[in-house]
């Protein structure tokens, strides 16, 4: 419940500090005196549209804090552990508004957004203001209280995913047509493209290998040359092998003068003459390899020419020609198993389907039993709320395939009558405003055990009213006390007498400007303000009199 509201320089609202009890609390005074004004802070802390109009005047800003006390069972703690938010001992919501209009929102002094403020503020309090009964009027919000009435929020939620799945499945089904569709209609250039590159066999590092077995062809003769050059560099004159042989004999015929200096030389010379027995085996054996054929260059030629002119047409490097063989063949298959796939995924769209209908049609008989009952709960309680011949009709409405959505197959509406015999029609059409009132306060009695904010606001729900009706609104509001803690801003004495609490808003002019004030009231004060409420500006022993019936019921 809200324990506790701190104002700071919003409008008329100097300083105020006010602590609220469980049960019906009652907030009274005469028109103009800034009833409005409470409610617009204690909105702005919940998340409501942040305006520098609401800085009081003279001052830079204004603050509004609201500090809750929630069962640890509330769906709110849920919210906070998962943004990792301390929740604390108690639950303060605090909005700071600057001259620019732009705001600052904090959780327990924890930064968070405006956005996420406000899903926290809808989470733990319900403000129904003078027009708030309008709400009603749009039919794309009783889906959402038939079900929180029937408590099918888990059925909601399942039938969102099986519609998310279904959605998916025929995306996907979709997706596979257009793509099969557009691989049919290019089969024929697919087949040609993978016979084409299939007979050609490219295959990887082939055009560094022909690249350079055709510049070794290319170059051949001028190969041969140079080795034919260098062999006979080594072999004419009688060759360097006679060279180191005589250059041995020479150094033989003193060896045993020195052999100690002489020795190295001679192994020199022995490793020279085995080094050039080599070189000449080497260019032998490469004179021998050496491919002089014009064919042979021809057929490289051929080759290498025929993988770069494929890599040219399909606009790609020639070593990524394999890859793309084995891409085209990869498209080829799928149109070729196109059947297959597209059965798969038919039948997957087909299950997705018939698991959404089977839920959706289980969910439809369950609001069906859920409008039935919830019009009998609210007949009930129009009785005393003088609309005892008005028919509440909560009405169920298959839809067409094309417009199911992710709360299911149905549209529900609530539909009013309010004379006997009249047909029933939609509320804009059918309920005045103060029937509307009314309306609202019956569903609310109703639904008031399967919401999950555990405060309520109403601001003047019994305008328009008065006597017997005045009576059985505060009742109302009383028995819903009993479940919620209730604020009600009220005109009326019937309603004021029913609550626990009740605080008197006042207005003053203090020197300093017009400054607005809130006043909890003594069993005394209080009878002396609903007096006030029966009788006006003059209040009579009569009236005081009045007051006290009404207070002791």
């Amino acid at each position: 419940m809200l324990e506790k509201l701190s104002i700071r320089n919003i409008v008329l609202i100097d300083q105020l500090d006010l602590s609220f009890e469980q049960g019906l609390c009652v907030l009274t005074g005469e028109t103009g005196a800034g009833k409005s004004i409470l409610l617009d802070s204690l909105a702005l802390a919940l998340g409501a549209r942040a305006d520098a109009a609401l800085i009081r005047s003279g001052h830079t800003s204004g603050s509004v804090s609201a500090e809750f006390n929630l069962a640890p069972s509330h769906p709110v703690f849920s919210l906070l552990e998962d943004l990792e938010i301390d929740p604390g001992e108690a639950l303060v919501l605090r909005r700071n508004v600057g001259q620019d209009g732009r705001s600052k929102a904090s959780i327990n002094d924890q930064p968070i957004s405006a956005g996420l403020l406000r899903r926290i503020g809808d989470a733990v309090v319900e403000i129904h203001g003078q027009n708030a009964e309008r709400g009603l009027l749009d039919a794309n919000g009783h889906r959402g209280l038939l079900d929180q009435y029937g408590q099918l929020q888990v059925e909601g939620l399942q039938i969102a995913d099986l519609y998310s799945n279904m959605q998916t499945a025929n995306e996907n089904l979709a997706t596979a047509i257009r793509e099969i569709e557009n691989a049919r209609i290019d089969e024929e250039y697919l087949q040609h493209v993978v016979q084409e590159l299939s007979d050609l066999a490219p295959e990887e590092g082939e055009e560094d290998a022909l690249a350079l077995e055709r510049s070794h062809l290319m170059h051949a003769e001028k190969i041969a040359e140079a080795l034919r050059d260098a062999e006979k560099s080594l072999t004419e004159h009688g060759g360097i092998d006679n060279k180191i042989r005589s250059a041995t004999r020479a150094i033989e015929r003193v060896l045993d003068k020195a052999p100690e200096k002489l020795d190295p030389v001679l192994q020199s010379l022995e490793k020279a003459a085995m080094e050039m027995a080599e070189a000449q085996n080497v260019i032998n054996m490469v004179g021998m390899d050496l491919n002089m054929d014009p064919a042979g260059l021809e057929a490289v030629e051929e080759r290498l020419f025929a993988l770069r002119a494929a890599a040219r047409k399909h606009k790609c490097a020639v070593e990524a020609l394999p890859g793309l063989l084995d891409q085209f063949k990869a498209k080829l298959k799928a149109v070729e198993e196109s059947d297959v796939a597209l059965q798969k995924l038919r039948q997957n769209a087909k299950d997705a389907k018939d698991a959404f209908v089977l839920k959706a049609d289980d969910l439809s008989e369950r609001r069906n039993a859920a409008a039935a009952k919830m019009d009998k709960a609210v007949k009930k309680e129009l009785g005393p709320l003088k609309l005892g011949n008005a028919q509440f009709i909560t009405k169920v409405t298959d839809l067409d395939e094309s417009h199911w959505n992710f709360a299911g197959s149905n549209k529900v509406e609530f539909l009013i009558s309010t004379n006997p015999g009249s047909a029933a029609g939609s509320l804009i059409k059918i309920a005045s405003g103060g029937e509307l009132s009314r309306i609202m306060l019956a569903l609310k009695v109703v639904l008031a055990k399967s919401g999950s904010a555990p405060t309520l606001v109403f601001d003047e729900v019994d305008r328009g009213v008065g006597g017997a009706t005045a009576d059985a609104v505060g009742e109302r509001l009383r028995r819903l006390s009993g479940q919620l803690q209730v604020l009600v801003v009220t005109h009326s004495p019937q309603v004021a007498a029913s609550g626990e609490a009740h605080w008197n808003i006042q207005k003053a002019d203090n020197g300093k400007g017009t400054t607005t004030s809130v006043v909890r009231l003594s069993s005394d004060q209080r009878q002396e303000e609903i007096a006030r409420m029966l009788s006006g500006a003059t209040i009579t022993n009569e009236a005081r009199a009045a007051a006290q019936s009404l207070i002791q019921g």
